[in-house]
């Protein structure tokens, strides 16, 4: 079973990758960063270099799209540099999204500057970081930019749910539904008119079923007076305390600290605040995997352009019925027992636990036998990583600082839902464009030929 094709989708010309509410040409100049950041690589030893060209690139122009007139021969200058290297890795990237994007937004850029072709290129140069006391240091932010005091008020306090990724994988979505899933590939969690969150989820071992959480991208959008658009990713073994400019806060805009990123513990726990939603995301590297947690209010979560076509939103539908994994027969095959044989027919991880040795470790960590220490057992007995254990326990961690009902913080029976209201119940589609707003790239013939 084949999982979804991770997407990259821009707007047309006048917009290109410009992303919800307040956004339009003043993206432009963050397109080269979205390329690297949006299209997930199927290997990190992918012999296409474009990821190397958007840097230098971004580096060469510190992100400017629209230089000073007198600026303007180098800019142009950096953009044939750009175009160059693409031209250059071409052979190696036919196919790849993050490639035709860039061929794509070379051509915006230098239609709009009217460069030429022809002309002089230019050495790529290290960006210089904005020096200290600037606006990342503010503490005053319009009313607009704090969400409870714009939103609510003089109404009560807003109901806020909770999400969260874990595991092999595990979900639980904002309405409490608790499942266990395949999902490998590329797929949404979170799809709205403020934020966007989008998973990759790997095999835990070459040829294995048991899958992890091994890339996530989070996006928040360009926000009235309050935040510029950012970009935060983390990877295996890379877990940064700045968004993807560098940044801890919301750029430049009056209200830039209604958004602010805090490492808690070095390479394992960073937490972001974005005070203008009134959300909270926990981002955590258990081990060699990530998981995430947010608190978000129902409002921002419903605040979508057309529920219907929010397509596999994870947090808010759960997986379709065909990716989840049933959770109770798993349970029932006892000790010795593995992954179910209709999630995969590939062979157990190597050196995976005892039954009784799983549970007894879930045990030392999870002392409630609710679905945190089940899912605990069950990914001890399919990985044999241990460190699945500190996963569990992180995730059931992140719902008492998160959720608001603290009735409901131990769930008991998972959630497998029927077909009449699973998500998808026949063969898997690619799940629908992050960015409801947008138009998806379409891979023109002519891109092709001229690659």
């Amino acid at each position: 079973m084949q999982p979804p094709r991770e997407r990259l989708v821009v707007t047309g010309r006048a917009g290109w990758m410009g992303m919800g509410r307040g956004a339009g040409r003043s993206a432009l100049g963050f397109w080269p960063t979205f390329a690297f950041l949006l299209c997930s690589l199927p290997a990190a030893t992918s012999p296409c270099k474009i990821l190397k060209c958007n840097s230098e690139f971004w580096s060469a122009t510190a992100g400017s799209h629209a230089p000073a007139p007198d600026d303007a021969p180098e800019f142009c200058a950096a953009l044939r540099t750009y175009a160059l290297c693409t031209r250059r890795t071409a052979r190696t990237c036919r196919g790849d999204l993050a490639y035709h994007s860039a061929v794509h937004g070379i051509e915006d850029l230098m239609s709009q500057h009217n460069c030429s072709k022809d002309g002089p290129t230019s050495q790529p140069h290290v960006r210089t970081l904005p020096p200290p006391g600037d606006s990342q240091e503010r503490s005053d932010s319009p009313e607009i930019c704090h969400y409870e005091k714009s939103f609510h008020k003089h109404a009560a306090a807003p109901n806020y749910t909770h999400c969260g990724l874990f595991g092999d994988p595990h979900l639980r979505t904002f309405t409490d539904r608790f499942q266990t899933c395949k999902v490998q590939g590329a797929w949404p969690l979170i799809d709205n008119n403020y934020l966007n969150v989008q998973v990759t989820n790997t095999p835990v071992l070459p040829g294995s079923a048991a899958t992890a959480t091994s890339k996530l991208t989070i996006i928040f959008k360009n926000f009235q007076e309050c935040v510029d658009q950012k970009v935060y990713q983390a990877e295996m073994d890379e877990l940064p305390a700045a968004f993807a400019d560098g940044s801890k806060n919301g750029g430049d805009k009056h209200g830039a600290n209604s958004l602010k990123i805090t490492e808690k513990v070095s390479g394992q726990h960073v937490e972001i605040q974005a005070k203008y939603i009134g959300t909270t995301i926990v981002v955590r590297q258990v081990g060699r995997y990530l998981t995430f947690a947010v608190r978000m209010p129902e409002e921002v979560v419903n605040a979508v352009e057309d529920r219907d076509s929010q397509g596999l939103y994870l947090c808010l539908r759960g997986c379709p019925l065909n990716q989840q994994i049933d959770f109770q027969a798993f349970r029932a095959e006892g000790p010795g027992a593995r992954r179910p044989p209709a999630a995969s027919p590939a062979p157990a991880a190597p050196d995976t636990f005892p039954y009784e040795t799983a549970v007894a470790k879930c045990k030392e960590k999870l002392p409630v036998e609710d679905l945190y220490y089940q899912a605990c057992v069950f990914d001890l007995l399919t990985t044999g990583d241990v460190n699945f254990t500190l996963a569990a326990y992180y995730a059931l961690e992140d719902v008492k600082m998160l959720h608001s009902n603290k009735d409901k913080l131990h769930l008991y029976e998972r959630t497998r839902e029927p077909p009449g209201r699973a998500a998808s119940a026949g063969p898997p589609s690619a799940p629908q464009p992050l960015f409801s707003s947008l138009l998806l790239l379409t891979l023109l013939p002519a891109l092709l030929e001229a690659a």
